[in-house]
């Protein structure tokens, strides 16, 4: 969400002039997007405002000014004690409100001191955005809802980004059309809560983000679909009958669990339970043989037992999961869980986390190691760190690494390609393209199978 955040900043940004840099001590202005869902992601903001204020000392001793300014959730959940804390940052800026960053610089012109804008205004910020019409390679992200009212007592969401909003399935396509324009042959679709998704159609109904798949698997050029983060409760028929029948959406799904235990998911607010979880992974299986799963996992909310941390591990052993995030507990202020008297110690929670991710990154690199032989559809959308390597992303979401002579690195970048998996790493796969390079058509349409269409289990690792 913060990468797609970013990149409309920049298209607000450049009628004025602005343009994007690498080089930060040169920048006029400087925006720190940032991600309150832990607490050492909000400690890292303060740490680079401490490295930015150096580089905006170090320009005006030059004669020159720096615009810093802090957006975001952190931005949202701190607003004037941020300002306290510190008092060089110019601008700060809630997630729902950048779209007047341009009336906020005039402001901070006008009258030379701290601009603060944290309200929740009544417009969507998405009627104030001009065309995203700028692609930088061949997958983007869209986003399609944005905010939560699921309130979990852990999470900061619905007090930072607000409530549920779905933007109207016109504007979607309209964007995804544009992006499809500007060579995108990828979409995922963002969201706090994706699946609860509920736009207004053309029809003057509410779809929900089923029917917006089939409706964006329709534009021609785009051949592929994926979305995140969605949340079980909102894993709805039409969903699911999505993932069976619509080639474009991609047999790979985030589908965050958090815990194992029934009790930890009440005091969660989850409101459903593993088993409930257990039939929703069953469902799409039945309608995806091949699927993949990623999910979320805490470990040490407040009053996880022994036991507790145990039904965790059984669940994950029992799903086989492809890939997963896995974080201790973050008490977070303002969230119910915050304020529980039963805190587990940090020595306790991360003795279970390494528990957790040793049986997780086992189970992802079985995954991995599943695929070596096997032809996998592959979208080529960056170099690699080595000169002659290109980077692209299997169906499954595992990045793949191709070594390739340079007019085929040219010729083949942000196209499909039919990989030969050779190879598994940790968190990567190597391959070779299946077709002679002297094959390509060099017409920029994809060589061999459809992405959709390649299917086949995995030995039982989905």
């Amino acid at each position: 969400m913060n990468v797609y955040d970013s990149d409309r900043m920049a298209d607000i940004l450049a009628p004025l002039g602005y343009e994007p840099t690498e080089q930060v001590g040169q920048a006029d202005m400087v925006i720190l997007n940032t991600c309150h869902i832990r607490e050492k992601a909000a400690e890292k903001v303060y740490s680079e405002l401490g490295r930015m204020r150096s580089l905006k000392a170090n320009r005006k001793a030059d004669g020159q000014d720096m615009i810093l300014a802090v957006a975001g959730c952190v931005a949202q959940a701190e607003g004037e004690e941020m300002l306290r804390r510190a008092p060089y940052v110019d601008m700060v800026v809630g997630p729902q409100s950048y779209h007047r960053l341009p009336e906020l610089i005039a402001q901070l012109s006008r009258q030379g001191n701290h601009v603060l804008d944290t309200d929740f205004p009544v417009d969507s910020k998405f009627d104030h955005l001009p065309r995203n019409d700028r692609a930088s390679g061949p997958a983007a992200f869209l986003s399609v809802q944005e905010g939560c009212d699921r309130f979990c007592t852990f999470c900061v969401v619905p007090y930072t980004r607000g409530a549920e909003f779905s933007r109207p399935v016109d504007h979607i396509v309209a964007e995804a059309q544009d992006l499809r324009d500007g060579g995108v042959r990828e979409i995922t679709l963002l969201g706090q809560n994706v699946n609860a998704f509920h736009g207004l159609g053309p029809d003057g109904k509410d779809w929900g983000l089923g029917r917006l798949i089939r409706e964006l698997a329709r534009i021609e050029g785009i051949e592929r679909l994926r979305y995140t983060t969605s949340h079980p409760r909102d894993m709805d028929d039409a969903l699911i009958e999505a993932h069976a029948e619509v080639a474009e959406l991609m047999p790979y799904l985030h589908l965050p669990v958090q815990s194992g235990s029934d009790g930890i998911l009440t005091a969660m607010n989850r409101r459903h339970s593993a088993d409930d979880y257990r039939r929703i992974v069953d469902r799409l299986r039945r309608a995806v043989p091949d699927i993949a799963l990623s999910s979320d996992f805490i470990v040490g909310f407040p009053g996880e037992s022994d036991q507790d941390f145990a039904d965790t591990l059984r669940l994950v052993t029992e799903m086989n999961y492809a890939q997963a995030y896995s974080f201790k507990y973050s008490a977070r202020p303002g969230t119910p869980a915050a304020v529980l008297d039963n805190q587990v110690p940090e020595a306790v929670k991360s003795e279970r986390l390494a528990m957790l991710q040793e049986l997780l990154n086992a189970q992802q690199m079985a995954f991995n190691q599943a695929c070596i032989g096997r032809t996998l559809p592959v979208l080529l959308e960056r170099r690699g760190r080595d000169d002659n390597q290109l980077v692209g992303r299997s169906p499954y979401m595992q990045a793949v690494h191709l070594s390739l002579p340079a007019v085929a690195r040219q010729r083949m970048m942000g196209t499909i390609q039919p990989v030969v998996i050779s190879a598994a790493h940790p968190n990567s796969l190597s391959g070779r393209v299946a077709l002679d390079a002297a094959a390509f058509d060099g017409g920029g349409g994809t060589v061999g199978p459809n992405p959709a269409s390649v299917n086949g289990t995995l030995g039982g690792s989905a």
